[in-house]
């Protein structure tokens, strides 16, 4: 593929526009660290609701879904990442608020607002380098490799070339804007990004040995019946154990994973904190579910479906790339591959909108990595009363190190799927505590402790006897670290000590969760009950999860031209909708009682 002077045109000058804002302010984001991590916590909730879906679409993501698609069970293999909706929806209505009320900057600070003691601020220190450096890396890495495959296909440049000039574009707008600056970034790059995406499945199905949806679908029902369920065959035990049963049913609340944390973590809770209230925090996280699950999907896999007519195999794309580095050759490699269909201008669109997809995820891993480090870290153990300017120019500092890492480590990586499986592996079995914690007064830190040893030395354990030639399958030892690690935590959280009293309640004044899990701190310090219920959010959680997936699958039946099954989920969508209608102007409605009430 060879781009001309309109396609580097539309390139550039996507590029110059989205230098604007960090331009513009990087004297405001230079202020103090709340302005650099959280934005002075004054984002609107659809500023911070598109930011989270460009932050989770990134170069890696059209690849993943290629990978999983050809390779992983056909459309219904996506059940390993749409199942985290049930827990995307549970961020929404029962933690969103809870984390605007804990007003903290980043969500590692609140170890010490919630816990007691030296375990508390350990593991506030350790998950800053854990999760700062070693987690954040791999992610980068993964982001960095998918961008060197597609620059590699489109054009022809060596990964060292593509690392080192994304790289400089990275540090730049990492650190001269802050969270303000990504956040206006992504929602420019979203744009762009969207289009590139629609425009590639729009000319894939365009192609003579395609033939429309009609004939995608008609040759893909004689050469590969089962590629296009969206439930997988239950007949193979297995595959529907690992990319349908677990998922569903386990993997949602029991891993942690970047981007679907249960209970909220990471960049999704950077973006709640930033919010400007606790409903735009709520309202930014629920238009970021329906986005990420219900908008986006189809384009790539749409793509992903056209691969299989036209790369029927992986020798197929070498003989269509010869000059791609061999050890590239994936089938994650069969997105980047369709993208030679693209005629001039768009295909600068679509280069301008992975670009802008791989941008917008690596600064937002390179600003929140820097919070991770900067202010949970060298802030608070190392240096602490230093001005906010010597924070910021030390975050800013830090970027360029993190950038650097990750770069170096792309070179070790595989593929996106690879680094998929690895984070699951890695956070198996931590998931239940993170729920819990909020609701649940007798965890302590050495819980968490816990959970984070067990998990990684399981991981590892699988890890090592993978590379000895004695592999176990991914949903095999999915769920048996998932099973030893809650013996262990919930063994340790009844051997060790509860949390000092007074934390508990300077906790629970500041935050109010609900349910019967504060009861006892609640009637020993004669404390208010909490504002929310549990009932509505329960409801809210369920009808804006059928509300979703309604919408996924129903925007599915009718590109598949399954009339009837679209209007069942048309209906489904609509009830949803209003029900989900009716609760929000409940929790909002009780929210302002509880106000009148105490002025």
């Amino acid at each position: 593929m060879q781009l001309n002077s309109i396609d580097w045109l539309i390139v550039i000058l996507s590029i110059s526009i989205c230098f604007l804002p960090p331009v513009i302010l990087s004297r405001r984001a230079g202020k103090n660290t709340a302005e650099f991590f959280t934005s002075g916590r004054a984002a609107p909730w659809w500023l911070i609701g598109i930011s989270m879906v460009a932050t989770t679409f990134s170069t890696d993501t059209p690849n993943l879904i290629a990978n999983i698609v050809r390779n992983n069970g056909g459309v219904a293999g996506n059940w390993v990442w749409w199942a985290f909706l049930l827990t995307g929806m549970m961020t929404v209505f029962f933690y969103a608020r809870l984390w605007r009320r804990s007003q903290v900057l980043t969500d590692l600070e609140f170890y010490e607002l919630r816990y007691s003691g030296k375990p508390a601020s350990f593991v506030r220190g350790f998950r800053a380098i854990y999760l700062g450096l070693f987690f954040n890396c791999v992610i980068m890495a993964s982001v960095n490799l998918a961008a060197a495959k597609i620059a590699n296909v489109i054009l022809g440049w060596p990964m060292s070339k593509t690392l080192i000039i994304c790289s400089i574009i990275n540090v730049i707008f990492a650190a001269t804007a802050g969270l303000w600056g990504v956040l206006v970034v992504d929602l420019i790059q979203f744009g762009i990004a969207m289009t590139g995406a629609v425009a590639a499945a729009i000319f894939a199905l365009k192609q003579p040995e395609i033939g429309g949806l009609t004939g995608l679908f008609q040759k893909l029902e004689v050469l590969h019946p089962q590629v296009i369920n969206f439930l997988p065959d239950f007949g193979d035990w297995s595959l529907a154990l690992s990319i349908f049963i677990i998922p569903v049913f386990i993997q949602w609340w029991s891993v942690w994973y970047p981007g679907a944390e249960p209970g909220g973590g990471s960049y999704i809770a950077q973006r709640m904190l930033a919010a400007k209230s606790e409903k735009d925090a709520l309202s930014g996280t629920l238009f970021f579910n329906f986005a990420h699950y219900a908008i986006r999907p189809w384009p790539w896999i749409l793509v992903a479906l056209c691969s299989f007519i036209i790369y029927p195999s992986l020798n197929d794309i070498h003989l269509a790339f010869p000059n791609v580095d061999p050890k590239l050759i994936g089938h994650d490699m069969a997105y980047p591959a369709m993208l030679r269909f693209l005629p001039h201008g768009f295909l600068g669109i679509m280069v301008a909108g992975l670009l802008a997809a791989y941008v917008s995820t690596l600064v937002t891993h390179l600003n929140w990595g820097s919070s991770y480090l900067v202010h949970d870290f060298y802030r608070r153990f190392l240096h602490p009363g230093a001005s906010e300017k010597h924070y910021v120019r030390v975050a800013r500092l830090t970027t360029v190190v993190l950038m650097i890492l990750a770069s170096l480590l792309t070179f070790i990586l595989e593929s996106a799927k690879a680094s998929f499986d690895l984070m699951l592996s890695i956070g198996a079995g931590t998931g239940l505590i993170y729920l819990l914690r909020w609701f649940w007064w007798r965890i302590n830190a050495w819980s968490e402790i816990a959970a984070m040893a067990s998990s990684f030395g399981v991981a590892i354990i699988f890890f090592i006897r993978g590379k000895l030639g004695h592999p176990v399958p991914q949903h095999i030892s999915l769920l048996i670290t998932i099973a030893f690690t809650t013996v262990v935590w919930l063994l340790v959280t009844f051997l060790t000590k509860p949390v000092e009293k007074s934390k508990l309640i300077s906790f629970y004044q500041l935050v109010k969760p609900a349910g019967p899990g504060w009861n006892k701190i609640r009637q020993e310090a004669n404390l208010e009950p909490s504002p929310d219920s549990l009932t509505l959010c329960l409801a809210g959680w369920v009808s804006g999860s059928i509300f979703v997936y309604a919408a996924l699958f129903g925007t599915g039946a009718y590109i598949y031209g399954r009339l009837s099954l679209g209007i069942f989920w048309t209906v489904l969508f609509v009830i949803s909708t209003l029900a989900l209608i009716k609760i929000m102007s409940k929790l909002w409605g009780g929210a302002r009682t509880q106000s009148l009430e105490k002025s």
